[in-house]
This record gives C-alpha cells, structure tokens and sequence, in this order.
C-alpha cells in the first residue's frame, strides 16, 4: 500500500485517533502548548489560500448565523438561569462561542463554500471581540466591570483572537496579489491543513482533559450535567445551521459555522471572566463537536457528499 493510499484511508479516522491520544497522553502536552496558535495560523493560510478577496463581504449568511451565536446565547443563558448560575454560563458560553478558527478547513474537506464561512468566522470573532466584555459585565461572577475594565477585557479578547484569523487571511490575500501561482500551488495541497488540524486537537483535547481532571470531586455533577448541555448545544447548533445554510444556498458552511466552535477560547473566557467550573461545558464541546466532524468526513468519504 502507497502513502498516499494509506492516508486516504486513514484521514477519516485522524480526528478520533487525535482526540484519544490527547485524552490518553494529556500530561505530556504542557511544555509543548504553545506551538497550537501557529499551527491554526499555518493551517489557515493553506486554506485562505483558496478564498477570493472579491467574495469577502457579509450577507444574509453571515447576519442569520450571527443573529442565532449572539441572541441564542442570551436566551440559552435566560433559560437555564432560573435553575442554575453554573448551568446557564455554560451553555451560554457554548453558543456565544465564535466560530472555529479552523472551520473554514473542515467545510473545504467537505465541499463547502471557504470563502462564506471565511467572512463568517471574521464577523463572528469580530462580534465576540465587541460583545464579550459587556456581557461578561451582567452574567460574569458577580463583580461590576468599569468602563475601563470593559475596554481592557475587549482589548485582551481582540489581541488574542484577531491575528489568527486577519494575519493568515491578509498574508494569502497578498501572495494571491503578488504571486498567484505560487498561491494557486499551495491552495492545492488542502490536505496538508487537515493534518495540522488534527496535531492542533491533540493538544486542545490535552489540555482540556488535564483541566476537568483538576476540578474538585464535589463538582462533578455539576460537570455531568455540563457535559450533556455541551452535546444539547452542538447538536442543535450543528442542525440550525444546517437548515439556515439550505435556505441560503450552503448547508455545509450553515452548519459548520454555527456548529463548529473556537473552544479554546470559550474555555479561557469562562476560566477568566465567568464562573470556572462552567468552561467544562466548552471542553466537553470539543470533544462532541469532533464526533460530529469525523462522522461527516467519515460518510463524504464513503458517498461523495453529506
């Protein structure tokens, strides 16, 4: 059997096989952390290399999707508040969440439109950029921010989520303007995107693991019930946004930008700003989300499409 064959076959089995080892060997991740940012940055710009500078602009599509993230996760918070604080941050958090940095790779693999979800993700972390800092103000661990402490919180979201999504995308822009052959050549190799996603899993997974395994014992129901509204908000979220996207012409990238999260982010918002034990329900999400991923990637290679 060839290389190319073999990772044919293996590719719809890279994502669970990346997120078991990261559950398994979870401690061995820390000192090499820091290497995730770089390589959703390098994953991006593979895939950026394919989007049109002249088809980036928000539509409907991105406004309806925009409209579910943001007043979805008000009412999810709203809904659950009554019952619990913990809960209600939780699931909040799971649906204010943006878009993944890496959807637009999953929803090139499985034929969906690039440069759609490339806008959207744009809009949606551009959104939580803005919003984040005053929502936290009402629904964070009961302390009032400042406006000062408003500006600083937006700021510090900005700065951390921004460059790696504007700099791959503003960088293939460029190389398309300048040197378009050698652009057209790297937008044909997507499939070397798809393996830095999954060593990026590995170590989201890695370090999410090792955080819900420092909790205290004494929140582990809490954790259960966290879990549960994690897959609740994945799979309904994954479905919305697939119904949006067929009316608006692309059920792929409804789905993925809706359904597919920047996790990584959600977990440092809720550890830093909101109540900590509710970033269980993004680690968790994670893991759902992935499953859904794998199974997609999973049928269009056995029938073409999904």
């Amino acid at each position: 059997m060839n290389l190319h064959l073999f990772l044919t076959k293996l590719k719809p089995w890279m994502l669970p096989i990346a997120m078991v080892c990261g559950v398994l060997f979870h401690d061995c991740f820390e000192s090499v952390e820091f290497i995730a940012p770089y390589l959703i940055f390098v994953m991006l710009f593979i895939t950026f290399c394919k989007v049109d500078a002249a088809h980036i602009r928000p539509t409907r599509f991105s406004w309806y999707l925009l409209g579910v993230q943001v007043i979805g996760g008000i009412l999810a918070y709203l809904l659950l508040l009554p019952l619990d604080t913990v809960l209600a941050t939780g699931f909040f958090i799971c649906i204010f969440c943006p878009t993944a940095t890496a959807a637009p790779v999953i929803t090139g693999m499985l034929g969906g439109s690039v440069t759609r979800l490339a806008t959207f993700s744009i809009v949606s972390n551009i959104a939580v950029a803005l919003l984040a800092p005053v929502l936290f103000t009402f629904i964070g661990a009961g302390n009032e921010m400042t406006a000062g402490a408003i500006l600083s919180c937006m700021l510090i979201i900005a700065r951390r989520v921004l460059p790696v999504i504007i700099l791959p995308l503003l960088l293939a822009l460029l190389l398309r303007w300048r040197l378009p052959q050698l652009t057209d050549a790297i937008a044909a190799r997507q499939s070397v995107s798809f393996y830095i996603w999954a060593v990026s899993l590995l170590l989201v997974v890695g370090r999410s693991v090792s955080f819900v395994m420092q909790e205290p014992p004494g929140e582990m129901l809490h954790m259960f019930i966290l879990a549960g509204l994690a897959a609740v908000a994945c799979v309904v979220q994954f479905g919305v946004g697939r119904l949006i996207g067929r009316r608006l012409g692309d059920k792929i990238a409804g789905a993925q930008g809706l359904g597919q999260k920047n996790t990584v982010l959600a977990i440092w918002m809720a550890m830093t700003f909101l109540n900590p034990i509710s970033s269980v329900a993004p680690a968790a999400y994670v893991a759902w989300q992935n499953i859904i991923n794998s199974l997609q990637l999973y049928y269009k290679s056995r029938h073409g499409s999904i």
